[in-house]
């Protein structure tokens, strides 16, 4: 594979997949399980905590495993085959495929903020609950664009997520600087005077529309459930990190540059996102945070920020920031599903590179299906389902760090993990913390996933038949 990627695009390759749709939209949820502006700062630093802990120690396999495949290659390489085939599975079948499809019907909804007539034309299919509407079409429009845009060669996929990312960068540092410049009605106060004490507001719903009720003071156990649920979203709005490690083959010097690129833009992404939360709790009140119009607080905190402008300024940022993020997630998914078929555990076509050294058919298989997932309307409760098994995986990478450094010892580190055994041991100890919770307080948002995951078992012995024999 040709070296076209820099140190800098790396990076924002890194940033630009993180920075999707989330972080203009979680918060309200988070809002209404926690009820206290110090616990929502609270989970956003444990997610930071978290994201660069795992950043880090994914730097020493970049540097022991510098070829494409990324994550796929680290679990393959130090645990065996089976578990590399069902997380490159449930990649392709849900983590990259479903994304995609999720934050590209941000990208349609947001547009329609723009051009109404998106969402008042009547659906061009509808058989029961099941339609398919304008907004799911164009979402699969601006999949296959970029799709067909990234099959022409490395550099115009590299283009579109530099100037992309850099232009969401900008435009995020604008809020922030703005939130607190422009702000006559500072509810900075008011929402840190609940401390440390916890609390939930789920709301009615009335229409369409999700109206606060009386907010009830929670703690001990139920608290701790809050948590959980608040960390599915911000841990949501901050993984596709490692995607930079799928394109390790592409990347100049990938032993030192992967490592950089990926502490690099997980810091600069979480201290972001940290100060958009600020902007939200100087910009809104509580019921604002929590149940802001379509559990959009970003709009809502644009609006009294810009007045009646700041819908259009955030419609038109969120269709830059979703964007850029599905085209760093077309990059770099179809180079895992051809690591997997080089080893026999993807369709072999995956293979090829193109006549611009690209994998234009891994590419396309990865771009039909966001397609179908788009279509299907399914992507957003099979993200839910698939959260608690991305952190799963996280959980066995970050391990393999320890695993290989006991059982080779001698191995060739060009990086070493910062601080071992302490940062991947962080990582360790806050993710199996918030699975246990979710199986506790939250199952819908575990059982499904592994039963997705487990569903790849008899796929992996199918493929795999002929070598048993």
């Amino acid at each position: 594979m040709q070296k076209k990627l820099k140190l800098w695009d790396a990076t924002m390759l890194v940033m630009g997949s993180m920075i999707g749709s989330g972080i203009f939209i979680v918060s309200s949820d988070m809002m209404r399980n926690l009820g206290s502006g110090y616990w929502l700062i609270a989970v956003w630093i444990i997610t930071g905590i978290m994201t660069i802990a795992a950043a880090i120690s994914y730097g020493e396999l970049s540097s022991i495993f510098p070829k494409a495949g990324g994550q796929y290659t680290y679990i393959t390489e130090i645990f065996g085959k089976m578990p590399g085939f069902l997380y490159g599975w449930g990649l392709f079948t849900v983590i990259q495929t479903g994304t995609i499809a999720a934050v590209a019907m941000a990208f349609g909804k947001f547009t329609a903020y723009l051009i109404p007539a998106l969402n008042n034309s009547a659906p061009i299919f509808q058989s029961g609950s099941f339609r398919i509407t304008w907004v799911q079409i164009l979402a699969i429009v601006v999949i296959i664009f970029l799709t067909f845009v990234n099959t022409k060669g490395l550099k115009n996929g590299k283009i579109l997520q530099d100037v992309f990312t850099s232009s969401k960068i900008l435009a995020l540092l604008g809020i922030i600087i703005f939130g607190f410049l422009l702000i006559k009605d500072a509810q900075w106060a008011q929402n840190m005077s609940f401390g440390w004490n916890g609390f939930q507001n789920f709301g009615r719903e009335v229409g369409n529309d999700l109206i606060p009720t009386e907010w009830k003071p929670i703690g001990g156990v139920t608290l701790l459930g809050g948590i959980a649920a608040a960390l599915v979203g911000s841990i949501f709005s901050s993984v596709a990190w490692e995607n930079v490690t799928f394109m390790s083959g592409e990347i100049e010097d990938p032993k030192k540059n992967v490592v950089k690129s990926m502490v690099f833009g997980t810091v600069i992404v979480m201290i972001l996102y940290l100060l958009v939360n600020f902007v939200y709790l100087n910009a809104l009140d509580r019921d604002g945070i929590a149940f802001a119009d379509k559990n959009r607080p970003a709009v809502a905190a644009s609006e009294v920020i810009f007045g009646s402008l700041g819908t259009v300024i955030m419609a038109i940022l969120v269709m830059i920031s979703t964007f850029g993020c599905i085209n760093g997630l077309v990059l770099a998914g179809a180079r895992v599903y051809q690591s997997m078929a080089k080893d026999g555990l993807f369709f072999k076509s995956a293979i090829e590179n193109n006549e611009h050294n690209v994998p234009g058919k891994s590419l396309w298989m990865q771009g039909i299906w966001a397609s179908v997932l788009a279509l299907s309307g399914q992507y957003g409760d099979l993200l839910d389902m698939i959260s608690f098994v991305i952190v799963l995986f996280y959980m066995i990478t970050v391990f393999g760090v320890i695993y290989l450094r006991i059982k080779k010892p001698n191995l060739e580190r060009p990086y070493k993990t910062w601080l071992y055994p302490i940062t991947p041991i962080i990582y360790l100890i806050i993710g199996t913390a918030f699975c246990i919770l979710l199986i506790w307080f939250k199952p819908q948002y575990t059982w499904p996933g592994f039963i997705l995951i487990l569903l790849g078992l008899p796929v992996y012995f199918f493929i795999n038949r002929k070598k048993v024999n």
